[in-house]
């Protein structure tokens, strides 16, 4: 036995597998900074899930050997700690003391050398080392080594009788155990032969089998790499083909699944390893072909003539170029294109100034970048150039929608939104695009069609802009150019489905100024007239008349009558001038600047039909028109301002039935008026409701002064009479004188029913005077002289009223004076 064996087992002898202990999974990778500063807790561990293969080892499986052995661990302990004295007897049984220790004392004697496995004298080296002492003699290295061998067979001797018992076990058992193993040998030597067998007839043949179909698989996977690879090469010449039928997105697909076999199945292939960049750089050179080939076009289609099919331009190639671009996810092409439409839009409205500037004969005027010109263009040219540029802007934006069109139907098909392509002889396109990138394209087409509409939008509200105080506009020129703003305001909603309101607020100045000068105008025209007339009675044209049928009805005439172009004249009226407006069953005596009036509000209603955007503020002004009037003739009239501007002596009853009867046919007009302005904004114009009342009260102050003026002179009369004979009295016959002249003012100039009134309140104020009368002189219905007097002047102005027939019959009976008595 070497020394090496005894030496008892320590940790240094401990060896481990080098990449186990790197590889420890349980240990973080200590690869970076933070493992080698902080820890391989610092990073998270490999959890390694447990085998299926390996039982679950617990405690139990142990405990059987830990109680068999523990035992013998136990008594082991105790024979080592005994102390020398008590080794000869344990137990009470004598036992072999020291043997192990008087053992190793011998076996020190012998040198270490004779003990070792690899002793060979024929070792240079160990040969020098046994004989190294020359004093030695033969014969006594020979003694030496005879008493080292003595100690050994000793010791030997000493072994084997100490196992004699199993020495001789083994030997008596020796022929047993022989032929055990005979037998095993040849069970063995059987095995082996059929093991031989079957991995002959059934291992070998499999597995050269199993070996051929790998090498068989590895040659088709070699081939078709190789195929591959072929194929990659074909890429550019295929690019090429691809390219020349403006099959953008077929080349940009075949360049971006080229890189990705490039990248998966062919990578590190030594010959390829330049084409991922030449791929590269043409997929950037095919972006710039798509952004070239559309601008050009953009130019191409925006600027061809407007007069030519307005159908989009080579549908194929538009297709074609918006795919790529969209498989590109490159939307820049959008705003090349809105670019290219506005300078189209100017290109346009810039040739037509220059156009109608040369047809006038007017010098060229400094044009700007937007085809803006100063405002020195007579206004008959400036319409026809805001007709002619809302037309060809209105074309050039159904073009833009064409394409707009187009290019959403391409991005829905791209998308899977739709099947086909109606405007391409390509049925189908891949699926490329995803639905945020087809939400974002819808989004900027939007923006792309709005955006042109709002341009065309401004530059037509900056030409109606450009019309200056000096050019003034006509009334049919504002109709034309309100006609002209709702048709392209209607188209561009039509196409982008918003309102722009840049064109109608430049509009709304231009016809805002024009309705402001409109209303000015006719206000000063009234203001003349009214200060002017003498407040008589007037003969009513015939044309007058048909403009009150025709409002009567609810309708405005278009044009005044007179004009040869007129066919709606009513037949029942002659050429000769009416004496009153005939109005269903009534007659209204007015004067001639009420007849005026009635043209203005019709001219005000056609100048709203023409401009409905205005029409809120034309029917204000109307009101506003109207209220003037009452107003003013309440001024002249009821302030005696007539007696100053027209030169008038005095206000007579026949000028207030006048301006009570003007002022009802007024009243008469407002609510179809207001019916017609209703229809025309849908709103209600609280603004007439003011006048209306206005002029209610002002017809009840004008009947109110009639009725003062006739009883202020009947009180002055009643107040000198004394009842006295002569009857008639003078006084009871100026009473009767006067209400006899008021009939022949206000009869012929107001309507029955309102005479009545008027001679009601006459006959009460009559009677309450002459009743304080009576009073006042003590006269009592006695039967006396004086009772007979007062009742003869009574029924003397009772017979007059009779003969004016103006009072119902219970006013003007014998016994309706009766009354007067009562104290």
């Amino acid at each position: 036995m070497s020394n090496e064996q005894d030496e008892p087992w320590t940790v240094y002898k401990a060896s481990q597998f080098l990449p186990a202990v790197l590889n420890d999974p349980n240990k973080g990778k200590q690869s970076n900074f933070f493992t080698r500063t902080w820890g391989d807790s610092f990073v998270e561990k490999t959890v390694i899930e447990k085998s299926p293969y390996l039982p679950e080892i617990t405690y139990a499986h142990f405990d059987h050997y830990l109680r068999k052995y523990g035992k013998r661990l136990k008594r082991h302990q105790r024979f080592s700690q005994l102390r020398p004295e008590e080794n000869g007897k344990l137990d009470g049984k004598p036992v072999i003391s020291s043997d192990v220790s008087s053992f190793q004392d011998k076996l020190s004697v012998i040198p270490s050398i004779y003990l070792q496995n690899s002793f060979n004298l024929n070792d240079p080296k160990l040969f020098s080392q046994v004989f190294e002492n020359d004093s030695k003699s033969e014969n006594d290295v020979q003694d030496e080594l005879s008493h080292y061998l003595d100690i050994v067979e000793e010791q030997i001797a000493k072994q084997v009788s100490q196992k004699s018992g199993a020495f001789f076990h083994a030997m008596t058992s020796h022929d047993t155990i022989m032929e055990q193993m005979g037998v095993a040998t040849k069970e063995v030597r059987c095995l082996r032969s059929t093991v031989q067998k079957v991995d002959k007839c059934l291992t070998l043949d499999t597995l050269r089998l199993l070996a051929f179909a790998r090498s068989k698989r590895n040659h088709i996977s070699l081939v078709d790499k190789l195929k591959l690879m072929a194929t990659v090469l074909q890429t550019q010449p295929m690019l090429q083909l691809l390219l020349s039928s403006s099959d953008y997105v077929g080349a940009l697909e075949l360049i971006e699944g080229t890189q990705e076999v490039l990248a998966k199945e062919l990578a590190g292939v030594t010959s390829l390893r330049h084409l991922p960049s030449q791929l590269k750089e043409m997929s950037k050179l095919i972006d710039k072909m798509l952004n070239t080939e559309f601008e050009r076009y953009a130019a191409a289609d925006l600027h061809r003539p407007l007069n030519s099919d307005e159908g989009v331009l080579e549908p194929e190639r538009l297709v074609s170029l918006v795919a790529g671009l969209l498989r590109q996810n490159d939307l820049q092409f959008l705003e090349t294109y809105k670019q290219e439409a506005v300078t189209a839009a100017q290109a346009l409205l810039k040739q037509l100034m220059i156009e109608q500037l040369a047809d006038a004969e007017d010098e060229l005027n400094e044009l700007t970048g937007s085809g803006e010109v100063a405002p020195s263009m007579d206004s008959a040219h400036w319409l026809k150039v805001l007709k002619l540029g809302s037309d060809a802007l209105g074309k050039l934006m159904f073009r833009v929608k064409a394409v707009h069109d187009v290019i959403k139907e391409t991005c829905d098909v791209s998308s899977g939104l739709k099947g086909t392509l109606s405007m391409a002889s390509k049925d189908t396109l891949d699926h490329f695009q995803s639905q945020e990138d087809h939400v974002q394209v819808i989004i900027k087409l939007k923006v792309l069609i709005t955006s042109v509409c709002d341009y065309c939008n401004e530059r037509l509200a900056v030409l109606v802009s450009t019309q200056s105080d000096k050019n003034a506009i006509t009334a049919h020129q504002v109709a034309d150019l309100a006609k002209i703003v709702e048709e392209f305001t209607c188209l561009c909603e039509k196409i982008c489905g918003k309102q722009s309101a840049n064109l109608k607020a430049a509009f709304k100045i231009q016809a805002g100024n024009y309705v402001h000068k409109f209303n000015q105008q006719r206000k000063n025209k009234l203001s003349m007239l009214l200060d002017a007339e003498r407040w008589k009675s007037a003969d009513v044209p015939m044309e007058i008349q048909v403009l009150v049928d025709k409002l009567a009805l609810g309708e405005v005439v278009q044009s005044l009558p007179g004009s040869p172009s007129e066919e709606n004249i009513n037949t029942k009226y002659v050429n000769k001038p009416l004496p009153a407006l005939r109005i269903s069953s009534q007659e209204y005596v007015t004067i001639g600047t009420v007849l005026i009036l009635i043209q203005l509000v019709s001219e005000y209603c056609v100048c709203a039909y023409d401009l409905q955007l205005l029409s809120p503020v034309i029917g204000k002004n109307l009101a506003d028109l109207l209220r003037t009037f009452n107003s003013k003739s309440c001024q002249l009239v009821l302030g005696a301002g007539a007696l100053r501007t027209a030169g008038l002596k005095t206000i007579t009853s026949t000028n207030l039935a006048l301006a009570s009867r003007s002022l009802q046919l007024v009243l008469w007009m407002i609510p179809h008026v207001r019916n017609i302005f209703q229809t025309l904004t849908g709103d209600t114009f609280k603004a007439f409701d003011t006048v209306e009342q206005d002029i209610g009260h002002h017809i009840q102050q004008l009947e109110s002064k009639v009725l003062s003026i006739i009883n202020t002179l009947v009180g002055e009369q009643l107040a000198e009479w004394e009842a006295k004979p002569p009857v008639p009295s003078k006084q009871f016959r100026n009473i009767s004188r006067q209400v006899t002249k008021l009939h022949e003012a206000v009869s012929s100039v107001l309507p029955e029913e309102q005479v009545s009134d008027i001679y009601q309140e006459i006959h009460k104020s009559f009677k309450t005077r002459i009743r304080e009368q009576i009073l006042k002189m003590n006269i009592q219905s006695d039967g006396g002289p004086q009772h007979g007097v007062v009742t003869t002047e009574i029924i003397f102005y009772l017979q007059t009223v009779k003969m004016l027939n103006v009072l119902p019959e219970k006013f003007v009976s014998d016994k309706a004076m009766d009354d007067i008595w009562d104290r």
